[in-house]
């Protein structure tokens, strides 16, 4: 039986009952430059077309900047398929995107132990 906040796509005992790539088609490069730790945001713009449940979740998920490992923790899905499906987003208009501040000094260990460890209380 699902636990109530997976929804009907994840079961107890089977696991995901939808392999995760069909979820994005199938498409495995995401249009946007997107790395785990892109913050990505809503922008508040309506949504024109069809996007699946999961780009719903997903875009429930960025009232605030948001990493994009994040997103793909709590929508329990690989980080290709979460950055293909905020991609769809990006170029729909929904969401905008923003590199991380610390590019300028990527090997900050402490903030790698700080991702790390938020990483881990996710899971």
């Amino acid at each position: 039986m699902a636990a109530p906040h997976d929804g009907p796509w994840l079961d107890e005992s089977a696991g995901r009952l939808v392999r995760p790539y069909t979820v994005s088609d199938g498409r495995t490069r995401p249009t946007a430059q997107l790395d785990l730790l892109t913050q990505v945001m809503a922008t508040g713009r309506p949504v024109i077309g069809y996007l699946g449940p999961e780009h719903t979740q997903a875009l429930g998920l960025c009232a605030a900047p948001t990493s994009v490992a994040e997103i793909a923790a709590q929508l329990k899905l690989p980080a290709v398929v979460t950055k293909v499906l905020l991609s769809d987003l990006v170029d729909c208009g929904a969401l905008t995107l923003r590199a991380p501040d610390f590019y300028h000094n990527p090997t900050d260990r402490s903030l790698l132990e700080a991702v790390l460890d938020g990483l881990r209380r996710q899971l």
